[in-house]
């Protein structure tokens, strides 16, 4: 993803963002696993 700021756009530290945003859907993606193995261990062992 790439921003233009040539038209005046405010001066931003765009890679750091997009950084950020990549860890983000990271650990979005790693929680989202997780919960997902937890609940299929519980459904396997408690019902």
């Amino acid at each position: 993803m790439s921003v233009d700021t040539s038209d005046g756009g405010p001066e931003m530290d765009y890679p750091e963002h997009e950084k950020t945003y990549a860890g983000f859907i990271k650990v979005s993606i790693y929680s989202s696993v997780i919960i997902l193995v937890i609940l299929a261990l519980m459904a396997a062992f408690l019902v």
